[in-house]
């Protein structure tokens, strides 16, 4: 059974140069780094860039499968501001908009025990459809994770996305900002957070609620009770990634048998080191790793 991070597959170019990115191969990244076999899903260019992401994704011994398609590969302008928090820049009409569903992606689904997806990948119609098709294909079995990182960006998300995403997902992950966006979608105004979560929980009869308030902690709601983590305080290179391997964390010890609470805490562990590294994939310490077994 394997781990799927599915969606873009992109270069950030940062300040100090290009740094590989997009949270699904950020996703897939640090569920490998903590022993699970795990794919990165997109689409490259027949181009430099294609050829250097599978470069990088080899270097890092990622799993992927990335087709190439008649697209530039992606690119995101990276700005941070005085906190290190990134500003993105999202080039249209790239490979990454252009997923194709294969026979290959068929077989992969059907040994799927956890896949994580996003909004911004969905905002062209053929990789929709082929992350839709994707999540659809992979069964229905005690355990079995369907992640939707709602990662908002731009102007790059519907209403229409979310909710059928949200319809096809047992775990939300969302951040407060999200939140407040949602809200105003559905027509929640005036309702505390907490409310709002358990409202969503239940609407689509979720398994799971992860809530990420930036340093004002993160939680996660589950039918039965809500674990709360504050956030720890770092010297932050950047922010690049960091909610990324918290997603990849908190999926990898669950499947690995790990109570909620437990796969919490290691999650914002991970994050907070991710944080105090630069670009989105860092090697995590042998210390840390030790933790995650």
């Amino acid at each position: 059974m394997i781990v799927v991070g599915m969606g873009e597959a992109l270069w950030d170019v940062l300040p100090e140069g290009k740094k590989i990115g997009g949270a699904p191969a950020n996703f897939a990244f640090h569920v490998s780094q903590q022993g699970l076999e795990s794919y990165a899903i997109s689409a490259i260019g027949n181009d430099e860039l294609g050829d250097e992401i599978i470069e990088v994704f080899d270097k890092k011994e990622l799993n992927y499968s990335l087709p190439s398609v008649d697209y530039p590969t992606g690119t995101v302008q990276v700005t941070l501001d005085s906190e290190g928090v990134p500003c993105y820049d999202i080039k249209e009409n790239v490979a990454w908009d252009n997923i194709p569903f294969t026979d290959e992606l068929k077989r992969m689904a059907l040994r799927t025990r956890a896949i994580c997806f996003g909004s911004l990948a969905q905002r062209s119609a053929v990789s929709r459809a082929t992350i839709l098709k994707y999540v659809e294909t992979v069964p229905e079995a005690e355990g079995q994770l369907k992640i939707f990182d709602i990662n908002l960006r731009q102007q790059f998300y519907t209403k229409e996305v979310i909710t059928e995403s949200l319809k096809r997902c047992n775990v939300l992950k969302i951040n407060d900002e999200e939140l407040v966006i949602l809200s105003r979608l559905y027509g929640y105004p005036g309702i505390d957070l907490e409310d709002k979560c358990w409202i969503l929980l239940a609407k689509y009869n979720l398994k799971m609620l992860i809530l990420t308030c930036g340093t004002n902690g993160s939680y996660v709601f589950t039918p039965g009770e809500v674990s709360f983590q504050p956030t720890p305080k770092v010297k932050v290179a950047d922010t690049v990634g960091a909610g990324d391997s918290f997603t990849a964390t908190f999926c990898t010890s669950l499947l690995k048998g790990k109570p909620v609470a437990v796969a919490h805490k290691l999650a914002v562990e991970v994050s907070a080191y991710v944080c105090t590294q630069s670009g989105a994939m860092p090697e995590l310490p042998p210390t840390l790793k030790d933790k995650l077994v």
